[in-house]
């Protein structure tokens, strides 16, 4: 068992075994899901004191993956991400407090295509262990929801049904392997 004083510290996201990923409505019917290949990510993690917690991520846009090609090239256009302008997704905490056993609530600055807005993001912290390899590492699940427009992410077609093809509520959806740092 990981004592309290040994998950405490600094850690480096492990993207082998996280997935940062997303779910959105689609033509009003079911949702499509995706992740990001390329992130990055580090942080402090304080058990006694989660105020003194902090985390920064840097997503690289055109990593994302939905599984079709051209729907992803679609979602690295001007139409979505405009990675060539923005080649980067950032996410900088601004404060992290306990929202009860295992649950924490991480506040922070989310940028999509240049805007930067407060997003909040509930975490359940999954565990600790020694690896077999001897890192430490802490686990962490999480999700919010946002709506992209928020972001200028507006792009839409009519359904000839009624509705839309793209849903604007976009669930971003973390399950994390981070590795302490020496």
């Amino acid at each position: 068992m990981t004592t309290t004083t040994s998950v405490t510290g600094d850690y480096t996201l492990d993207m082998s075994h996280s997935t940062i990923g997303f779910t959105a409505r689609h033509a009003m019917v079911t949702k499509v899901r995706g992740r990001f290949a390329d992130v990055a990510g580090t942080g402090h993690f304080d058990v006694d004191d989660p105020a003194r917690s902090r985390v920064e991520v840097v997503i690289q846009a055109k990593s994302i993956d939905t599984g079709n090609a051209d729907r992803d090239n679609h979602l690295r256009s001007n139409d979505f991400l405009a990675m060539d302008e923005f080649p980067e997704i950032r996410f900088t905490s601004t404060s992290v407090e306990r929202a009860g056993d295992d649950r924490y609530t991480v506040q922070g600055d989310l940028t999509i295509k240049g805007v930067t807005k407060p997003v909040a993001i509930d975490f359940e912290h999954t565990g600790a262990a020694t690896d077999p390899f001897g890192n430490q590492r802490i686990g962490f699940e999480g999700s919010t929801t946002i709506n992209r427009k928020d972001w200028g992410v507006n792009w839409n077609a009519p359904l000839e049904a009624g509705g839309v093809l793209v849903g604007e509520k976009v669930t971003l959806e973390f399950d994390i392997s981070a590795v302490k740092t020496a």
